[in-house]
């Protein structure tokens, strides 16, 4: 039997999800293949969305009418800023989610959307002739789907195997089955795979848990939602609570490592650094008195609770033994112990920027198996995933985002010229150009992008239209000019000058803040609290973004040079071996992006440009 679309998404995990919204959005007849369709939405891991970078990251694939700030919202049972004291351009919102509430919300976004169909079934392999992809074969040959385009987003499940002390089982999940024929297939086709590792912590009943012992910790006050497009707070707010490991805990893994699969041997890939196990804690940090744990609330009314800080791969008796250690965990008992997943991905320096295989015309990868961890990179990886496939299948032009515009162009950028050595997790750090890249502003940056590509839907067209005239007003206002005496009833300093100024100058005084805004401009009294808080996040801001605006004018001219896909880095004159592996395996378009590859220096750039300069001439 064959049945024929514009695009095929294989996974029901975020990357999966949000590719075949995206792609259905623009257009395109999409099927989106799941070995379970009860299973798709989970979350497999910690039950939160958001934090450092990751907020951007979310708030940037809700710019484009995706389904992650949306579904997070109408799971949410706990929301914090990070960083709230520190700069609006690193701050993080974060949400922790009712899982039960999350996954029926996406799986409510998908049924809306009319051009996808859900397809049940086990891809076993691509559908492949000399020109690419041209389809998936299901269930072993059972079913066959055609399409010119195809997004692999299978998450930790490819060739995946699960750790459980010294003993491990395939799988994905905890009974879940592994993508085994696949892992076969792209070996097969001659990718180039590698393994990586993560983990989760066990799960615990919270009703055996001391709470009264612990410091806990609040849901934020404040009204802020995930999504640009939600309304309101939906759900009652739980508080989270601190504990941390002790010296007796540390005691108790150290005297394990001889049964842990991480330090045996038998875990081959490597796992992430930003969130490693606490065995590994405990191994590289020795000199730790202790590490926090943060406990977690699964539901609203699920007695589970995720003790964030202790993934683990260690033997149950081992993990019984230690979470016992812990203040106000002396009584908990677990319910799921933790484990470790260990899975292929294949090198992203394979792919283009539109997240497409460069030997493999229409077939596109996305999230986990391109080597990053977290829901929310996977997210955004499947939301450029799906909109690049529908194009394709509509005969458009790929696009792709640039690193100065949003944190999903600085991680796609990232993984396709400098690949991975570890799962690749977001982090403000890496954006160059983080003070225009602010979680609060993701709509103003992006949605008109968004709306030159066709991603959004009716109703996020109208509440758009709605967040533009709130803009253009207080723009009006910003440079309407206010007296210095009204500035300084409103607690600024004038200081020498006491003549009029534009109210967005007033703005970047000291002592100025988002009220200051209500204050000076009362005829704003009725615009949302967030946008004005924007507009003066804008405001101070300003001076260093013109300067920024100016060395990316020079950078643009300086590194907009093309350089040809079948330059031979290997007949240039001056470059090492490494040099001609890295430029060979990323393959630049410009001399930009080979600046940006590790260990390429700048007389490299320079032999290049002139190679590049006379192939062209």
């Amino acid at each position: 039997m064959q049945q024929g679309y514009d695009v095929i998404v294989v996974g029901g995990g975020h990357a999966g999800c949000e590719a075949a919204a995206a792609a259905a959005r623009v257009g395109a007849r999409t099927a989106l293949v799941t070995m379970d369709r009860a299973t798709i939405g989970a979350m497999s891991c910690n039950p939160a969305i958001g934090g450092l970078g990751k907020g951007h990251l979310v708030r940037e694939v809700d710019a484009f009418d995706g389904l992650i700030g949306r579904a997070a919202d109408a799971a949410a049972i706990h929301y914090r800023m990070l960083n709230a004291s520190k700069g609006a351009a690193v701050r993080g919102p974060r949400i922790q989610a009712d899982r039960r509430l999350y996954k029926a919300e996406i799986q409510r976004l998908l049924a809306e959307l009319p051009m996808l169909d859900i397809v049940e079934g086990e891809a076993t392999a691509l559908d492949l002739d000399d020109k690419g992809v041209r389809g998936l074969v299901v269930d072993g040959g059972a079913r066959t789907l055609a399409a010119p385009a195809v997004v692999l987003a299978t998450g930790t499940f490819l060739g995946a195997k699960l750790h459980f002390g010294m003993e491990n089982v395939a799988g994905g999940r905890i009974g879940e089955r592994a993508a085994t024929a696949m892992a076969a297939q792209l070996k097969e086709a001659g990718l180039p795979l590698a393994r990586l590792k993560t983990g989760t912590p066990p799960r615990l009943d919270g009703r055996t848990i001391d709470w009264a012992a612990l410091k806990r910790q609040p849901s934020d006050g404040e009204a802020w939602t995930m999504s640009a497009w939600s309304e309101r707070r939906l759900n009652p707010e739980l508080s989270c609570a601190i504990t941390r490991t002790t010296a007796e805990s540390h005691a108790i893994i150290r005297a394990a490592l001889d049964r842990s699969p991480l330090f045996s041997g038998e875990i081959q890939g490597t796992g992430p650094r930003y969130c490693p196990s606490i065995e590994d804690k405990i191994h590289r940090f020795g000199d730790r008195d202790g590490h926090q744990v943060f406990l977690e609330p699964e539901g609203l009314d699920d007695p589970l609770i995720y003790p964030n800080g202790i993934s683990t791969s260690l033997p149950l008796d081992v993990q019984a033994a230690m979470i016992r250690s812990m203040p106000g965990l002396e009584a908990a008992e677990i319910v799921k112990p933790g484990y470790a997943v260990e899975y292929d991905h294949v090198d992203p320096r394979i792919l283009t920027h539109d997240l497409q295989v460069r030997s493999m015309p229409g077939f596109y990868l996305a999230g986990q198996v391109n080597g990053t961890t977290g829901y929310e990179e996977a997210a955004a990886q499947g939301l450029v995933a799906g909109i690049n496939a529908a194009r394709r299948a509509g005969g458009e032009a790929p696009v792709r985002l640039e690193r100065d515009v949003s944190y999903i162009g600085v991680m796609i950028d990232d993984l396709v010229l400098q690949g991975v050595t570890e799962p690749y997790r977001m982090l403000t750090a890496r954006a160059e150009y983080r003070l225009r890249l602010r979680a609060d502003n993701a709509v103003t940056r992006l949605s008109g992008i968004a709306e030159e590509w066709g991603c959004l839907g009716a109703e996020v067209r109208g509440k758009l239209a709605d967040h533009r005239a709130a803009r253009a007003r207080i723009g009006e206002a910003l440079d309407s000019p206010v007296d210095a005496d009204v500035a300084e009833a409103a607690g600024l300093a004038p200081g020498q000058d006491r003549s009029a100024r534009p109210l967005r100058a007033w703005l970047a005084l000291p002592g100025a803040d988002a009220r200051t805004i209500r204050q000076l401009a009362p005829a704003l009294s009725d615009v949302p609290a967030e946008r004005l808080a924007e507009s003066f996040e804008d405001a101070r801001y300003a001076p260093y973004l013109a300067r920024q605006d100016d060395e990316l004018a020079r950078l643009r001219r300086d590194e907009g040079v093309a350089i040809p896909p079948t330059l031979d880095f290997a007949s240039i004159p001056g470059l090492s071996n490494e040099m001609i592996e890295r430029l060979g395996a990323a393959r630049p378009a410009t001399l930009g992006e080979a600046g940006r590859i590790r260990g390429i220096t700048p007389a490299a750039l320079a032999a290049i440009l002139v190679h590049a300069r006379r192939r062209a001439a």
